[in-house]
């Protein structure tokens, strides 16, 4: 894989520890803020929802601009929306922090997309996904849990400084490591109204939505990970970044294996993984109360959630061959339609029947994602080579 790839995951691993690492601090920050937990939940929603309405948007305005001069735009505006939220004392700020970092993730997400599939070539763009999604599970395994950490031993504030402070040496490596003429002028070779209309096709559209109902089910949990270990296992708030490390390690082995897999044998992991998934989140509510076997059957949801979340990215990416700048932005926005209304799911779940609710709603989420994947098989896999390895 082209060096540039790693460069960009470390972005990503910014990012990434951002977007995740409420799941660590939904407690702690729904009591200095004053308000519940399904309603701090919702900043996770609000940062998905700007990720959702970002992705195209941010992409349909810097699609003619340099790469690397949108990517670190990007991270800049990043970087002074989590300053603005560590200074803030008041939830409709830092809602509205979230959600200006978030049209700023997305932006950067799906240019970063964009190039990784350029650059790795159309035989290569999961291995490419592959690469930049390390860069989310490394948040996931190293990220969030020090957030965490640093959440309880200070306060949710500090998580944000950190976090911002981890864009300098990211915004250094983009400047110094990719150059200022890759992929320029690739979007004038298609109109945007021709991208646009990539939308159209059934199979790309259907990879989004499967994407989103994986996804969502993954987050659905995540982020009232937290609670779970809290309340239903009784373990202490210490317990929580080392729930979250396991979590992340199973989502980095996980996407680490999918990623060698998912370009010439899609239908393996999304039809042979998707079924194990509804069990493991079925098996994480009944192990909730044993702690040991919890954290076993965390491990093996991260890594099978991304396993097949990262594998059907990868074929939004596949199925929409006209849009080279907008495909990064479709594929953005069915990851975070999942991200969007999984918590808001889980939300009301949790509410309603505590903390086993959103592991329930992950557990119908990835059924249907399944039930829809084996009933539109011949859909997922857009060329006839690739249906003859799968």
């Amino acid at each position: 894989m082209p060096v540039p790839l790693y460069l960009l995951a470390v972005a990503i691993f910014a990012m990434g520890t951002s977007e995740f690492m409420l799941g660590g601090l939904t407690p702690d920050l729904a009591r200095s803020l004053g308000v519940s937990v399904g309603t701090a939940g919702l900043l996770t929603t609000a940062f998905a929802l700007g990720m959702i309405i970002g992705a195209p948007t941010m992409a349909a305005l810097v699609r003619r601009w340099n790469p690397r001069t949108s990517l670190l735009v990007f991270l800049t505006i990043f970087a002074a929306a989590h300053v603005i939220a560590a200074w803030g004392d008041h939830f409709g700020l830092l809602l509205a922090m979230r959600l200006a970092s978030a049209l700023a993730n997305a932006g950067f997400l799906a240019v970063a997309l964009g190039v990784a599939g350029t650059l790795a070539g159309p035989d290569r763009a999961g291995r490419a996904i592959g690469v930049l999604l390390a860069g989310t599970t490394l948040a996931t395994v190293i990220g969030v849990p020090a957030g965490a950490a640093l959440g309880a031993l200070l306060d949710w504030r500090a998580t944000f400084w950190a976090v911002a402070l981890l864009c300098v040496p990211a915004a250094i490596g983009i400047l110094a490591g990719i150059p200022g003429d890759t992929l320029a002028g690739a979007s004038s070779e298609v109109d945007l109204r021709g991208e646009l209309a990539e939308l159209r096709r059934p199979r790309l559209r259907l990879a989004m939505l499967l994407g989103a109902l994986v996804n969502g089910s993954t987050f659905a949990t995540f982020t009232y990970l937290a609670p779970i270990v809290t309340g239903r296992s009784g373990l202490g708030e210490a317990w929580v970044p080392g729930a979250l490390m396991i979590f992340g390690i199973g989502s980095f082995a996980g996407v680490s294996i999918a990623s060698r897999v998912s370009d010439h044998r899609p239908l393996i992991i999304i039809l042979g993984g998707g079924p194990l998934l509804v069990l493991a989140w079925c098996a994480v509510a009944v192990a909730a109360g044993n702690p040991p076997v919890l954290f076993v059957v965390l491990f093996v949801s991260g890594a099978l959630s991304f396993a097949v979340g990262s594998t059907l990215i990868a074929r939004v990416l596949r199925a929409a061959p006209g849009a080279p700048t907008m495909g990064g932005a479709y594929a953005t926005v069915a990851f975070n339609l999942g991200a969007a209304a999984g918590p808001a799911a889980a939300g009301l779940a949790f509410d309603a029947a505590g903390a086993l609710g959103p592991v329930w709603v992950s557990a119908c989420l990835t059924f249907a994602a399944v039930a829809l994947a084996a009933l539109a098989r011949r859909r997922l896999v857009p060329y006839d080579s690739e249906r003859a390895v799968s």
